[in-house]
C-alpha cells in the first residue's frame, strides 16, 4: 500500500478541519469530584488506563473487578486496586517513569463514559487496601491517581459502534483465544490443553 498520504502537522491545519469545539464542551472539565462522578465509579466494572513512559512508549491497560472496585480516598484522589494477571506490567513500568495518565470508566450498556486525567503513583500498602479484598483476596498493588481533570464524555462513539447492541455482536468472527494463544504465544501446546486452559469456568478460578 502506498503511503501517499497528506498529513496535517500543525494546529493550524486541525482546526482548519475540526473546528474549535462550544465553549461549554472546551470548558467542561473539572478539577473534583462531583456527586455524580461518585455515583458513576460506585457503578462502573471497567476502565481502561492510559500511560506513556519517558520515552514515549505507550500502553492502554483494561482493568475489571465488581462495580465500585474504584475507591474514592477524597474530593481529588481516587485508588484503583490491581488484580492477578499477566504480571508484565507495561503500565506501571510507564508509570515509574512518567506519572501522567488518562481514564476511561465505563458502564455496561450505557453510551456516554467518565474521563479522568491526572497523575499516578504505585502504591504497595496503605489502610484501604482492605476495603479492595474481593473473595478473599487482598492486592498487592494499588494505583493511586490524583486528578487533575475530570468530565464526562458524549456517547457517538458507542452509538456508531453498536457496542452495546446484541445484533451487532460476532465473537465467533475471528478464531478463540485458545487459538490465538497458539499461534502467538503458546505453539509447543496442544489446542486441546489450551481449549481446555481457556475454558469459562476453569479460567474465572483463577481470577482472584
Amino acid at each position: 500500500m502506498s503511503d501517499d498520504f497528506v498529513e496535517v502537522t500543525t494546529v493550524a491545519e486541525l482546526r482548519e478541519i475540526l473546528p474549535p469545539p462550544l465553549e461549554r464542551t472546551a470548558n467542561k472539565a473539572r478539577p473534583k469530584l462531583h456527586e455524580l462522578d461518585r455515583r458513576w465509579l460506585a457503578e462502573s466494572p471497567f476502565v481502561l488506563i492510559a500511560t506513556s513512559a519517558a520515552d514515549g512508549t505507550c500502553d492502554v491497560s483494561p482493568k475489571g473487578d465488581p462495580a465500585g472496585f474504584t475507591l474514592v480516598l477524597d474530593d481529588t484522589r481516587i485508588a484503583i486496586p490491581e488484580r492477578p494477571g499477566n504480571r508484565r506490567a507495561d503500565g506501571f513500568h510507564n508509570v515509574l517513569s512518567n506519572p501522567h495518565v488518562g481514564l476511561i470508566y465505563l458502564i455496561p450498556g450505557r453510551g456516554d463514559t467518565l474521563r479522568i486525567n491526572g497523575r499516578a503513583r504505585l502504591v504497595r500498602e496503605a489502610p484501604f487496601f482492605d476495603d479492595m479484598i474481593v473473595k478473599g483476596s487482598r492486592p498487592e498493588l494499588a494505583l493511586v491517581v490524583d486528578i487533575d481533570e475530570i468530565f464526562h464524555h458524549c456517547q457517538k462513539a458507542f452509538m456508531r459502534s453498536k457496542l452495546w447492541s446484541p445484533e451487532s455482536w460476532r465473537p465467533d468472527a475471528i478464531p478463540s483465544r485458545a487459538a490465538i494463544a497458539k499461534t502467538f504465544e503458546r505453539p509447543e501446546e496442544s489446542m486441546a490443553d489450551l481449549e481446555a486452559y481457556y475454558e469459562p469456568g476453569r479460567y474465572a478460578s483463577g481470577l482472584y
